[in-house]
């Protein structure tokens, strides 16, 4: 089981009572806080008998006092026949105010540590401590992976509100969360007596009487040694019992004075145990440290905010899992299809093949990939497997290669589709290794590996072709996209530039439709987006989405984009006729790939054509003052030079250090990569610094791009290839 299920599957069977504890949790930390109010500062230099001797002479009926853990003192004894407690004055042994335990915290503490339940109770909250344990552990991992590791942990958080507010309070509270589970672990382990606090036994130890009164306690030199600070407990002998003794409790152990004498008559050190517990009781409760106690009591509330927004996310995840229609068991299958898939994009695929090969005829099994296996009615096997993070198997699918090498080779060919994303240098990598896999254990093939950039319905259109072909039958894949809910954007202004006869282009701004809360919570409405992301048009009476690059970011407070009207396209049609008042529907698409992470590098910026709208997005927000060069390539600077105005402006706010054009309809023109030639030592001593590299246009200018920086970075000892797997890198082409 990978680290997603059990952080799901863990969080939703404890979430409820991990809400008590935390509940609970929160109270509990008000009661180090309140103690503390009555702590006065003891100056290092008293020692334990001269605070006795103090507290004494105030309060004669004394018989114990105890040092709380929020350094406050606390005098019990006897006045007449009432018993009593009060804090005391370490300066001067004088009561302050009555010490009464509250019941309430005690009945919170009894819920907290064992549900009300006794001993069967205990052991249900240290099941329980245990898998908030677990819990920390896995969502530290998945941040980690979500956020790209630790460099980039305090990075921006995208997606729906409840997924940013889930990613937001676990950065900041699951290393707290993880350390309070793991000492709850401890503390529990020595109440249930698996741990023993205990050196041993008391030592049976009877004082000698002697003919003389008790030696006056500012006399015993063993309490004159210890330091008021030390101190946990003093127990004064009792007036009515001649052979008691004084027993003294500090952090390094307990021992036994004489009264008469004043001799030590037995000392026990603390056990190793007992010295990890109280560190464990101060890093749990937050006694003797109020502010920890805050921010616990912080970290407590948190869990309410986690548990929601988890059950959220679940929620949603569930509604949007395919389930595939028609399934046939494996055994009477005669084709099968396997899936990996991280977020659930590839089984949309997977249904469109599983009802084309029915359509054919073919009773077809589709499953998981973690459940590749055969049966002797197996002729055909295709695997459709996504690649997730840095070239990894998606989580289910994790022993998958394991399970493949496992199993005895077959006689049905075995077809393997990778879907990914370019922009990462471990493009299917995982549909690769699945690849070598297969051809190594001998299993035969029906068509040659496939990768689908960007769950490209085009490519997987022409693969259907392809496989029509190699089966010789009428297949057809009618594969259409899961598109997410869309939100109306409302048309705020345009500004058109003539481009081409055939392809007038347009920056269209719309205004960002703000929602209520609620609704952001449940993933309703436009998701947050940073320049470089997706925007999804879906345009009326069609299904299918066109996608363009965000020349903005939410902080903006707009989305803007460029768009090339194509005479034949719908979309580009629909949204080129746009006025201003005039509505589109639309969904946020990430594309953590291209986004730039921040930091103090330089970053050199390459985009032609409608290209340059994204970068203009990471200029706009370049408000550190980021050292960023653009070169900028286009026909007619008259017809074509997008966001031109603004442009100029941020070269003079300096959020753009430098501008580089080339405009190929021009005399003594050129293109991009020209440009790129011409500036070759800046570029060199700029890459050598560190710098990274975004280029978005067209497929050939980025083909073009990367090998005119290959030239230039040959003798650097550098490529392309070589800064994209150092995530120096990223390139947005269509």
């Amino acid at each position: 089981m990978g680290w997603k299920a059990i952080h799901r599957w863990l969080g939703l069977a404890a979430g409820c009572l991990a809400l008590v504890l935390g509940a609970t949790g929160v109270l509990l930390s008000i009661d180090p806080v309140a103690q503390a109010r009555h702590a006065s500062s003891t100056p290092a230099e008293l020692s334990v008998a001269t605070l006795a001797a103090r507290v004494q002479r105030a309060m004669p009926g004394v018989e114990e006092i105890r040092r709380l853990p929020s350094g406050a003192y606390v005098a019990y004894g006897f006045d007449g026949e009432q018993a009593q407690a009060s804090y005391v004055d370490p300066g001067d042994g004088r009561a302050l105010a009555s010490y009464r335990p509250s019941q309430w915290p005690r009945w919170v503490k009894n819920l907290h540590r064992s549900l009300l339940l006794g001993d069967a109770g205990r052991w249900g909250a240290a099941a329980l401590a245990l898998a908030m344990a677990l819990i920390s552990w896995s969502g530290l991992v998945l941040l980690l992976r979500r956020m790209g590791g630790w460099r980039h942990l305090a990075g921006a958080v995208r997606g729906s509100l409840a997924q940013r507010l889930h990613v937001l309070v676990g950065r900041v509270v699951l290393v707290v969360l993880c350390l309070s589970s793991l000492t709850a672990l401890y503390m529990s382990s020595t109440t249930l007596g698996l741990l023993e606090l205990d050196a041993g036994p008391e030592p049976d130890i009877v004082s000698v009487v002697g003919d003389q009164t008790g030696l006056p306690v500012a006399q015993v030199p063993m309490l004159q040694d210890l330091g008021a600070r030390d101190l946990r407990k003093l127990n004064f002998p009792s007036a009515a019992d001649p052979e008691d003794i004084w027993n003294v409790t500090t952090s390094q152990g307990q021992g036994w004075i004489d009264r008469y004498s004043g001799q030590v008559l037995a000392w026990q050190d603390s056990t190793a145990v007992q010295r990890v517990y109280d560190w464990a009781v101060v890093l749990h409760t937050g006694e003797s440290a109020w502010p920890w106690a805050i921010a616990l009591g912080l970290v407590g509330a948190s869990v309410v905010l986690m548990w929601l927004s988890g059950l959220l996310i679940w929620w949603r995840a569930r509604r949007q899992t395919v389930r595939i229609t028609g399934n046939s068991a494996l055994a009477q299958a005669d084709a099968l299809v396997f899936v990996a898939s991280e977020d659930g994009s590839t089984w949309g695929f997977a249904q469109a093949l599983h009802d084309a090969l029915v359509q054919c005829g073919h009773r077809v099994h589709t499953s998981g990939l973690e459940n590749f296996r055969t049966a002797p009615a197996t002729r055909y096997v295709f695997v459709l497997a996504a690649t997730y993070g840095e070239g990894q198997a998606p989580t289910h699918a994790r022993e998958a290669l394991e399970r493949i090498a496992s199993q005895p080779c077959g006689a049905a060919p075995v077809t393997v589709l990778g879907f990914g994303d370019r922009q990462f240098p471990t493009f299917c990598a995982f549909a690769q290794a699945l690849e070598q896999a297969l051809r190594a254990r001998g299993w035969p093939t029906l068509l040659p590996l496939e990768c689908i950039h960007q769950q490209s319905s085009q490519q997987f259109a022409l693969w259907g072709e392809a496989l029509a072909k190699a089966l010789n039958e009428p297949l057809v894949l009618d594969y259409v996209p899961r598109v997410p809910s869309a939100t109306t954007l409302t048309l705020l202004s345009r500004q058109d530039y003539p481009g081409q006869a055939d392809r007038p282009t347009a920056i269209l701004r719309f205004r960002w439709p703000h929602t209520g809360w609620w609704d952001r919570l449940r993933g309703r409405g436009l998701a947050r987006f940073a320049a470089g992301d997706l925007v999804g048009i879906v345009a009326p009476g069609t299904g299918v989405p066109r996608y363009y690059s965000l020349a903005s970011s939410t902080n903006d407070g707009f989305l803007e984009i460029c768009v090339r009207l194509f005479p034949d396209g719908l979309c580009s049609t629909h949204l080129y006729g746009l006025q201003p008042g005039g509505t589109a529907q639309a969904f946020i698409r990430r594309n953590p790939g291209f986004a730039l992470q921040g930091g103090r590098q330089p970053v050199v910026l390459i985009g032609a054509g409608t290209g340059v709208a994204p970068l203009a997005g990471f200029i706009r927000r370049n408000d550190s003052r980021t050292p960023m060069h653009l070169y900028y390539g286009g026909r007619d600077p008259a017809l074509d030079f997008y966001f031109e105005p603004e442009i100029r402006r941020w070269l003079d706010e300096q959020r753009l250090a430098s501008l580089q054009t080339e405009f190929s309809r021009v005399p003594g023109g050129g293109y991009v990569q020209d440009a790129l030639r011409r500036d070759a030592m800046r570029l060199r001593d700029l890459l050598q610094r560190g710098a990274v590299v975004r280029v978005c246009g067209s497929r050939p200018m980025g083909r073009d791009v990367a090998e005119t920086l290959d030239g230039i970075l040959g003798t650097l000892r550098l490529s392309v290839q070589q800064l994209k797997a150092k995530g120096r890198y990223a390139e947005d082409l269509f």
